[in-house]
């Protein structure tokens, strides 16, 4: 049996994780264009590392990839403390039968507060929450892929729904 090509294997391995990829950029960088570029720089990096590759867990490894080029992409094209908003566009359709556009309006509002109060937290607290709370990952994945110790991930983790919890908090606060 002839051996498959690395292309193919690369695409069989690495680009089911393409979304979590990508959430996790523009969740990094609050920008969905960066976010496809810094996405479309890490497919290119893994692919020229995929030989190197050595085994484990596949979506581990590309999110670290995906992680790094994200953090370089920052460094090199922001200032530091650039508070850049992260626009995301609010989609819908006109579903017959579907929720009523009140209740569209107030799920929209609710993500927004969501939305803003995931923004305001410092990065490292965003990503681990990001990566365990939106991909799932468990606190072994986390730390491999941001290289920090399991105790770290945890703590940080902690933190991160604390300030999220207080910043939602406040936000409904004003709301009221």
């Amino acid at each position: 049996m002839p051996e498959t090509p690395k292309r193919e294997r690369f695409e069989q391995t690495v680009l089911p994780h393409l979304d979590a990829a990508y959430s996790l950029a523009r969740w990094l960088t609050r920008n969905d264009q960066d976010a496809q570029d810094v996405t479309q720089e890490a497919c290119l990096r893994a692919f020229r590392f995929f030989d190197g590759y050595q085994g484990g867990n596949m979506r581990a490894w590309f999110l670290t990839i995906v992680r790094n080029t994200c953090y370089t992409w920052l460094h090199q094209n922001r200032a530091p403390g650039s508070d850049e908003v992260f626009d995301e566009g609010i989609h819908s359709t006109d579903d017959s039968g579907g929720p009523s556009p009140e209740i569209q309006a107030l799920a929209g509002a609710d993500r927004e507060t969501l939305r803003r109060a995931l923004e305001e937290l410092p990065e490292v607290f965003r990503e681990v929450l990001v990566l365990r709370e939106l991909e799932g990952m468990s606190y072994k994945e986390i730390a491999d892929v941001t290289s920090v110790s399991l105790g770290t991930v945890m703590s940080r983790l902690a933190r991160a729904r604390t300030r999220l919890r207080l910043a939602l908090g406040a936000a409904m606060g004003k709301e009221s």
